[in-house]
């Protein structure tokens, strides 16, 4: 026998699909976004990030270091602000020992400094050492005195008894670092961030 077809039933089935049409309802797998074009999600895709230009912050910080050390800034004038020539890759020693200690102690390595950088530690070097006349005979003294010259001494940044008194300091928006021994005879140098990071001369191994 062939099934009856109910023309009400169909004419009402037909209109509700054609309501729900109307309302929006978007039928899975069209790709069409209610009230949008086909293949449009409804929901609103995230703004793109602002492109960061890191060549743009740095030369503003080595120009706010200029305000804040003129004496310094006026010293490297000119001076390559490029990065510096890496040179030939440090061979390993062949020895099997040699090799060993220098694998072990490669985290004491020391960044590069552009040629700009590299006058800017000098200059900021010759500086302190010029102010350590008397030496200070506290670290106490020792920690006021760089501040006074315009360093950030942080904790841990001087340590030592008087006459072995020592510093490190980074240089106020460009880097780089100032490592200074009050030992006679006294010395202080300026030099790159170590690998692990930071100023200080790292403690372990592997």
């Amino acid at each position: 026998m062939i099934p009856r077809t109910n023309p009400a039933g169909v004419v009402l089935f037909t209109a509700g699909l054609l309501a729900l049409t109307a309302c929006g309802t978007t039928v899975a797998g069209s790709g069409a976004a209610p009230g949008g074009s086909p293949g449009v999600s409804g929901a609103a895709s995230p703004a793109a990030s602002p492109t960061v230009d890191y060549a743009a912050q740095a030369a503003a910080a080595v120009a706010r270091h200029d305000k804040r050390f003129p004496e310094v800034a006026t010293r490297c004038a000119g001076r390559s602000t490029g990065a510096p020539d890496p040179g030939a890759p440090d061979a390993l020693p062949t020895d099997p020992e040699a090799r060993k200690y220098a694998e072990n102690h490669a985290f004491k390595k020391q960044a590069e400094l552009s040629p700009q950088a590299a006058c800017r530690g000098d200059a900021h070097a010759a500086r302190i050492k010029a102010a350590l006349t008397p030496v200070p005979g506290t670290a106490a003294k020792l920690s006021e005195l760089l501040t006074g010259l315009g360093y950030e001494v942080a904790a841990g940044d001087v340590y030592g008894t008087a006459p072995n008194l020592s510093f490190v300091v980074s240089i106020p928006e460009s880097g780089p670092c100032v490592t200074g021994h009050l030992t006679p005879p006294m010395s202080v140098k300026a030099h790159g961030s170590y690998v692990e990071g930071g100023c200080h001369e790292p403690r372990g191994g592997h």
